[in-house]
């Protein structure tokens, strides 16, 4: 599969598409899997709860907003790879996040629906004919590719992991 063109997704998302590796979004797809799961394996409950300055999300705070973003994404790809002309309305964050009741539920949780959300999406990025790919629509307002949308999801993932392994972890001791 080749990389999508900057004229398949709004100039938001190209931080996202550039930070992918390669072009097999798929495989990516299904190597985060492991990584993440592995990544939060190694965390315990408490870490879960930690914010690395005031009015930023928590660790689990962070994880609930991939997980959903992630839902969205591929929701956004399924309407649009079967032929829908929808627009797609957004969706803010921080109203997700806010009630999402993620401090609610445990790490370990969160780290279990992130795999299966992923099992999900890589079922349905899997399945797509070759010409659903290319295929248009529009979501906030922006035009976007089906194909655009399966990087945007990998790229997603890796920003949001980074900012895990840079701000959250080092600052938490291991027990």
């Amino acid at each position: 599969m080749k990389r999508p063109e900057p004229t398949e997704y709004a100039e938001f998302y190209a931080g996202y598409v550039s930070e992918v590796p390669g072009s097999d979004v798929l495989g990516v797809l299904e190597s985060q899997r492991v990584q993440m799961l592995q990544l939060f394996a190694a965390r315990s409950e408490r870490d879960g709860s930690f914010r690395y300055a005031p009015g930023k999300w928590t660790v689990k705070e962070v994880l609930g907003h991939i997980n959903d973003a992630e839902r969205i994404f591929a929701y956004r790809a399924l309407r649009i790879a079967r032929g829908d002309q929808t627009p797609l309305a957004a969706f803010e964050q921080e109203d997700f996040v806010r009630n999402g009741g993620f401090g609610e539920r445990t790490l370990a949780d969160l780290a279990e629906e992130f795999g299966l959300v992923r099992n999900a999406s890589v079922a349905l990025f899997r399945s797509l004919r070759e010409d659903a790919w290319p295929r248009r629509g529009v979501a906030s307002q922006k035009e976007v590719t089906v194909r655009a949308l399966a990087f945007i999801t990998v790229g997603h993932q890796i920003h949001h992991r980074s900012i895990l392994e840079e701000r959250y972890f080092p600052a938490i001791p291991r027990a």
